[in-house]
Order: structure tokens, then sequence, then C-alpha cells
């Protein structure tokens, strides 16, 4: 009988040291897949990141499903500010070339969105851009006039004052939101720009990069030298009437044909 008891206490020991080894065995394993799975996605995403600033991806509806953490933590963290900045920087490089002439016909066209205003908390509430686009709860956002300044773009904004700039708003909001659009940007710190242009009547169903385009031609034919435009979207950018340089700023929340 003690001979019994020994060897099923030496097999029970063995099942459980047998087990637990393969415990701790499979653990570190699935720890690090897993790491590689992440570090696989953050790898991916940077890259489509690059994809969609440089106009390769062309047309996209929303981010891939595996980039939402991806996007957060870049619009949240240092990079996105770090990015904004380094923009600004070369903006402000450029415009230093300028010889401002006598007549004040020398011109900076801005967009609005994520170019001199930061929708961030609206997008904090919406996927960063992993959610479908909601215009009832976007017009409701505008309505607060609590969008917050670029400190990059409004350090901008005032050097390209001060050296004589004239400054055009072109904003895809429509022609109804420009008191509270105009109260946000007073409220964030941005004042005297020449004029603000918004969608009227007879913009709306255009492509952003038709309207923008026949804008800025009308300022073109007013006498303007387009010198600088500034935006996140190439849609702000891109088409006809350009200005001798544009300047793209970050954005992997969301595109505008």
């Amino acid at each position: 009988m003690a001979f019994r008891h020994l060897f099923f206490f030496v097999l029970l020991s063995v099942f459980i040291s047998t087990t637990f080894s393969q415990s701790l065995i499979r653990l570190p394993t699935s720890l690090r897949k897993s790491h590689v799975e992440a570090h696989d996605d953050d790898l991916y995403c940077d890259s489509w990141r690059l994809s969609v600033e440089t106009n390769n991806a062309g047309a996209w509806t929303s981010i891939p499903s595996q980039c939402r953490l991806f996007v957060q933590d870049y619009m949240t963290g240092k990079r996105y500010a770090s990015d904004s900045d380094v923009v600004a920087n070369y903006s402000l490089n450029f415009a230093s070339t300028v010889e401002i002439a006598a007549d004040g016909k020398d011109a900076w066209v801005f967009d609005i969105d994520e170019t001199l205003l930061s929708n961030l908390r609206y997008y904090e509430l919406h996927g960063f851009g992993s959610e479908t686009f909601d215009e009832k709860s976007w017009d409701e956002w505008v309505e607060l006039a609590e969008a917050p300044a670029l400190a990059a773009s409004l350090n901008l904004y005032d050097q390209l004052k001060k050296m004589g700039f004239k400054i055009f708003l072109l904003t895809g909001r429509n022609e109804n939101q420009r008191n509270v659009t105009a109260k946000n940007l007073l409220f964030a710190g941005f004042t005297n720009w020449e004029r603000l242009i918004l969608r009227g009547p007879s913009d709306q169903g255009k492509l952003a990069i038709i309207y923008k385009s026949e804008k800025r031609s009308e300022l073109v034919n007013e006498g303007y030298r387009i010198h600088g435009s500034s935006g996140d979207q190439w849609s702000d950018l891109l088409g006809f009437a350009l200005a001798q340089r544009s300047f793209k700023l970050p954005n992997p929340m969301y595109f505008i044909g």
C-alpha cells in the first residue's frame, strides 16, 4: 500500500509539474504573439497615415478599424502638435521670402476646421474618424462655437498679419453658420481677417476641390496674389487658381474630396 501511495504521489507530482510548466510556457508565448500583432498594427497604421498625408491613399471613407487607437494616440499625443509646428514653421519660412507690396493685394488663404480650429473634442466622442460622419451632431458641435485654436496655426496667423498679408478664410461650412463661425474664431484668438468665405446656395453639392478653386479664382480676378494656402485636406490646396506654395496640415481622421 505504501508503494502504491508513493507511486500515485509521484504521478500526481509529475502531472502538476507538467501542467504548471506548460502554463508557464504558454503564457509568454501568448503575450509575445499579441505584442507582435500590436507592433504590426502600429507599423501598418503609421504607413497608412503616411499614404493619407501624401494623398497616395486617394479618397477614403473611414480609418481602418485596427488603427483607431493609433489615430487616437497620434491626435492626443505629442506627434500631432509637433507635426503641426513643423508645417507652420515651413509656412513662416516661405512667407518671410515674400516681398509685400504696398497695394494690399498679397494674400494667404486658410481653411478653418483642423487648420485654424481643432475639433478634437468632437472627434473624441466619435471614434477619431472610425464612425460614419453624422451631419446633425456636427452642426450641433459647430453651434457651440467652442473649438479651440491649433496653437501652431494661431502663431502663424498672427505672424502673417504682422508681415502685411491679407488673410482670407475659406471654409466648407455653410453660409447659415457664418455668425457662429466668426464667434468661434474670435473666441479662439483669430482676428482681423480680410474675408470669411462660406458655402452659399449656389455652392451646395459642389466637390470641395471645385468650390474652393472657384473661390480662389474670384480672389485672383480681384487682383489678389495668393502666395500661401494652408489646409488639412488636399481638396483645400489642389485644383486651379493655386497658391504659390501650399501647406498641408496633418489629419488622419477624415477625408474631404
